[in-house]
């Protein structure tokens, strides 16, 4: 029997008549109503027409964004309707469908509407699809939203879509649907007290997945202010599993108040209790499967500790983690409705009012920082690889796209034009990320064990040793277990499915495939070599080797074991989960398996190779021919014959390394460096630029073919600078042949000397000289219109003075210059006015001669 009742208090029933307006009219619609409202459980069942108001009878789908959700929707329309799940309403989620032969209304995840999809565009037998909690912008949600309008346009316009949430860009989503008409609900939720509640001391903000300790037993204090405060059930937001837990441990016993952790993982018969409510009061403890689509009876308090989890992706590293981040606002907004669904509440916010305005509006849309590996190949498989044509809020970003190609070709997913193979469209259809069915596929269903280990992050008791994990989990009597098992005989199935569709053959296993035993799955003695076969065969670039304490990755990158891991000292291992902590270089193992180097060969074939490296290292050339695997270096020998090109980069590499020094610079050498500086300072082109910087740029020009002769150090001490400059002047123009002209190495002074010229500060170069042989002269000596610095020297060579200009030196300087050294060098001669004087080399006995 329909409880008319409970139907008819939900606030969302105001709306429907516009909603169905609009998609009769329209065909697509936005469907914006508070939390509390009826969106998940009454529009479906109006929209299905099974409420008895005279509705047409139509098949509805549900898109829910997790199988909890999905779960409890269904649950309670069938409860609506006065049924049991699975007759008029059931649900379908990964690896569970209870749903029957005449159901009108089926509940889904967004997974497995993607799924559904690619088998069968047209969706046969739906009349309408809605996108529930839209605002979450999960990626499989997104890309389902774009699939269904691409079906709409092109195959089955008559196809109704309804877009909704309680907290989103409605104009977004109403453009994306080609101008949908926005139906608001207006609701009856009742008032939320606003309670800030920031810690009293400052704490660290979060990075990576670390929370600091000291934010947990505030929440946790909070959490036992709010219980002594206010009536009703407790509802605390936490970002993770591992948060939850750790701040249960901290609340302890609370007398006659039940804990409850309530998570993905958390087991089928705990998620009930939760959404079913119960007679004692109740603490439940919540990641954000409790914002959106699911009433937990009872709560009037929300303690709301203000962190969320998003997914990252290090596409230089390929290393994919979830990272702990602020809340948005909007799901602060839902978090906060959650406390006035059936009675005034309150909300406690674990942080400052001031704060809330610097938050985020919106979540970060997971197309903008995810893993982009199963999307591209999902959109490769619809025929548009690059996504371009799909209706999406946001466009993948290039980079991402461009990574997640080339893991896809790396699994023959794809071909060089980026679309989908028949391997690739197989891989599409087991509801797995690429990587890991391409493991499946490859161990012909023996790894599917360690694969479904894979699919759900594990307990962080099982340890980082995947095998060992896997053993764990055979053991296992928890609720995480029981859902491994589950998948187990899901890939098994799938696998053998796929098994038939290839008449039984591998693809593209090759003989790291052919390893893992046969489809019902490795004994115990087997665990460890399967686990190590799936990692490497899903993740080819994180095999590793140990080096140094450490392991180097394929990849490149450095990937660290945790103190007392049971993996340390194998000489390889195969990383099938690791992170990056904030601010680090080297990646953190999470989950690895020991393998071999023969296994690593086979796996990672792709990325080995042979060559020769040439390269500048201890002060020479070091030639040697390599072998690698990716960035691991196999075997190396000594190389006699190496690539002359390869040659004469490490050559220059040396040259930039230790300076131009390595060539052999006489005196006369270094003289015309500094004369060709000091010209193209003051005259600029055509004299060229002999900086170090300019020299390694026109290599070619002024060093060959001495430096293709060369092969190691010594070589380059035998080729002569200055000869190899001489071929940079400006021959061409004639100019070449003025150098003497505009920089002479000597310059003719009053004596008949000629004094050499030191060009070392090309700005002004320096013309030392004793003051006799100056005399007479009225100004100070120029070259290329550039004044000399004259250093004037006493007769026994030592400096008197300095000037640039000789008459105004004649004039005031002479003087103590005279009064100083006439005494100290009588024989020499110091007349009163030198600029009138003769000048002369030697002494007044001579002159007298």
């Amino acid at each position: 029997m329909i409880r008319y009742d409970a139907l008819d208090s939900l606030p969302v029933r105001s709306a429907l008549g516009g909603l169905n307006d609009a998609l009769e009219g329209h065909g697509t619609a936005v469907l914006v109503a508070p939390p509390g409202t009826g969106k998940t459980t009454l529009v479906p069942l109006a929209l299905a027409g099974l409420l008895d108001d005279g509705a047409p009878a139509r098949r509805v789908v549900v898109a829910e964004p997790r199988r909890i959700a999905a779960r409890a929707a269904a649950r309670r329309m069938a409860w609506l309707l006065g049924e049991k799940v699975g007759g008029s309403v059931g649900y379908t989620v990964r690896g569970e469908r209870v749903v029957g032969r005449h159901a009108r209304v089926e509940v889904v995840t967004t997974g497995v509407l993607l799924q559904r999809l690619q088998r069968d565009p047209e969706l046969g037998g739906v009349d309408v699809v809605v996108l529930d909690e839209c605002h979450e912008r999960h990626l499989d949600a997104d890309t389902v939203a774009a699939f269904l309008w691409d079906v709409r346009e092109t195959l089955r316009p008559e196809l109704r879509l309804v877009a909704a949430s309680a907290t989103t860009d409605a104009q977004g989503w109403a453009g994306l649907l080609g101008g949908a008409p926005v139906v608001e609900a207006r609701g009856t939720s009742y008032p939320v007290e606003v309670v800030w509640a920031p810690p009293v001391r400052p704490v660290r903000p979060p990075h990576g997945m670390r929370v600091d300790p000291a934010l947990l037993t505030h929440v946790a204090s909070v959490v036992r202010r709010a219980l002594a405060e206010r009536d009703g059930d407790v509802l605390c937001f936490l970002p993770g599993v591992g948060e939850i837990a750790r701040v249960a441990g901290q609340l302890g016993a609370l007398g006659e108040v039940d804990v409850l952790q309530v998570h993905g993982r958390a087991p089928a018969d705990v998620q009930d209790a939760v959404l079913a409510g119960g007679e004692r009061r109740r603490v439940v403890l919540a990641t954000a499967v409790a914002e959106s689509s699911l009433t937990v009876p009872g709560v009037r308090v929300v303690v709301d500790s203000g962190l969320a989890r998003e997914p990252r992706v290090d596409h230089a590293r390929g290393l994919s983690a979830l990272a702990t981040v602020r809340a948005s606002q909007a799901a602060g907004r839902q978090r906060a409705g959650r406390a006035g669904r059936e009675a005034p509440g309150a909300v406690y916010r674990c942080w400052a009012e001031a704060e809330d305005v610097r938050l985020s509006r919106f979540p970060s849309p997971e197309i903008k920082v995810a893993d982009l590996t199963a999307f591209a190949l999902q959109a490769a498989c619809w025929g548009d690889p690059d996504a371009a044509g799909l209706a999406l809020l946001d466009p993948p970003p290039a980079g991402a796209m461009a990574a997640a190609r080339a893991a896809l070709a790396g699994v023959g997913a794809v071909d060089p034009a980026g679309r989908a193979t028949e391997r690739g469209v197989r891989l599409a259809r087991l509801g797995l990320h690429p990587r890991l069915g391409r493991a499946l596929l490859d161990t012909s269903g023996a790894g599917a064990e360690v694969v479904a280990l894979l699919s759900e992050q594990p307990p962080r008791e099982y340890g980082d040793d995947l095998a060992a994990a896997v053993r764990s989990a055979r053991r296992g009597g928890d609720a995480y277990a029981a859902r491994w098992r589950a998948e187990v005989r899901r890939l098994r199935a799938v696998s053998e499915e796929a098994a038939r569709a290839t008449g039984g053959s591998r693809d593209a296993g090759g003989s790291a495939g052919a390893r893992a035993g046969g489809p019902a799955g490795p004994g115990v003695e087997g665990v460890d070599r399967v686990a190590g076969l799936v990692a490497a065969l899903a993740f080819p670039e994180r095999v590793a080797k140990g080096v140094g304490g450490s392991y180097l990755m394929a990849s490149g990158t450095r990937a660290e074991l945790a103190e007392g891991s049971p993996l340390r000292g194998a000489p390889w291992i195969a990383v099938a989960v690791a992170d990056r902590p904030v601010g680090k270089g080297h990646a953190r193992v999470q989950l690895a398996a020991v393998i071999d180097e023969d296994l690593a060969r086979s796996a990672a074939a792709a990325l080995r190779s042979e060559h020769q490296e040439v390269h500048w290292a201890g002060g020479d050339v070091v030639a040697r021919r390599v072998e690698r695997l990716g960035a691991i270096e196999l075997t190396a020998r000594p190389l006699r014959d190496a690539d002359p090109a390869l040659m004469r980069e490490a050559l220059l590499e040396g040259l930039r390394q230790e300076g131009l020094g390595l060539l052999r610079w006489t005196p006369e050498a270094v003289v015309l460096r500094q004369r060709l500086a000091f010209v193209r300072l003051h005259l600029g082109e055509p004299w060229p630029d002999v900086s170090d910087d300019a020299l390694h740029a026109r290599v070619d020009e002024w060093l060959e073919p001495e430096l293709g002769r060369a092969r190691r150090r010594a070589d380059l001490a035998r080729i002569d600078a200055g000869a190899a400059l001489q071929r940079l002047l400006p021959w061409a123009s004639g100019e070449a042949a003025r150098l003497d002209e505009l920089a002479p190495e000597r310059m003719a002074v009053p004596s008949g000397s000629r004094i050499r010229i030191d060009y070392g500060s090309p700005e002004q170069p320096v013309l030392a000289v004793k003051v006799q042989e100056m005399f007479g002269l009225q100004e100070s000596p120029r070259i290329a219109g550039v004044p000399l610095l004259v250093h004037l020297l006493s007769p026994a060579g030592r400096p008197a003075a300095v000037t640039a200009d000789l008459a105004s030196f004649w004039k005031d300087g002479y003087k103590g210059v005279r009064a100083e050294l006439r005494g100290r060098y009588p024989k020499h001669p110091w007349p009163e006015d030198p600029a009138a004087a003769e000048p002369t080399r030697f002494t007044n006995a001579r002159l007298r001669r």
